[in-house]
Parts: structure tokens; sequence; C-alpha cells
């Protein structure tokens, strides 16, 4: 089993699908700064956390501070960071696992 997950398939394919999802919130954060800016329909935050908890952390966290948006928000600005962290430890863990089954 442990040889489909290093096949050449497995590792491109998770490199495309972080891809999309840190520019998927790198795209809805973008969006909501430009709502926020017309006073216009919110993304929820609830939405944000679920795109940053499902691997776009690191993308949503980079926008946030790159067009300055909720960078007074706590939860934003600790809680991005600590979920990636978390993600790469999960990361970590995950590989620790396959290497030592092989």
């Amino acid at each position: 089993m442990h040889n489909e997950v290093f096949s050449v398939g497995f590792f491109p394919l998770l490199g495309i699908y972080l891809s999309a999802v840190n520019l998927l919130a790198a795209v809805l954060t973008v969006i909501d700064k430009r709502r926020a800016v017309r006073h216009a329909w919110r993304i929820p935050e609830k939405v944000l956390f679920l795109v940053a908890l499902l691997g776009g952390s690191i993308g949503e966290y980079c926008t946030m501070r790159l067009i300055r948006h909720k960078t007074l928000h706590k939860r934003f600005m600790w809680g991005l960071p600590a979920m990636f962290m978390l993600q790469l430890a999960l990361a970590g863990w995950a590989v620790h696992l396959m290497m030592t089954r092989m």
C-alpha cells in the first residue's frame, strides 16, 4: 500500500491541490477586502477559516498581511499561523509513519 503513496502521481496531485486551495484562500481574502471597503456583503469568517483548515492557511495569512486585511483580528493573525504549524506537524508525522512502515 505504501508504494501507491510514493508513486509518481501522488505528490504532484498533492502539490496541485495545495496550490489550488491556497489560491482560493488568497482570492477569497481579496474579495472580502474589496467588499469590506465597499460596505457590501462579506464572506463569512467561518468560510475563510474552513478554506485555511483545508490547506490554505499560508496563502490566506500571506494575503491578509500583503493587503492589510483583518490584521487587527487576533483570531486570524494568531490562528492562521498556528493552523499552518499544526498542518506542518501533521504532515511530518504522516511522512514519518509512511517512512517507518516501508
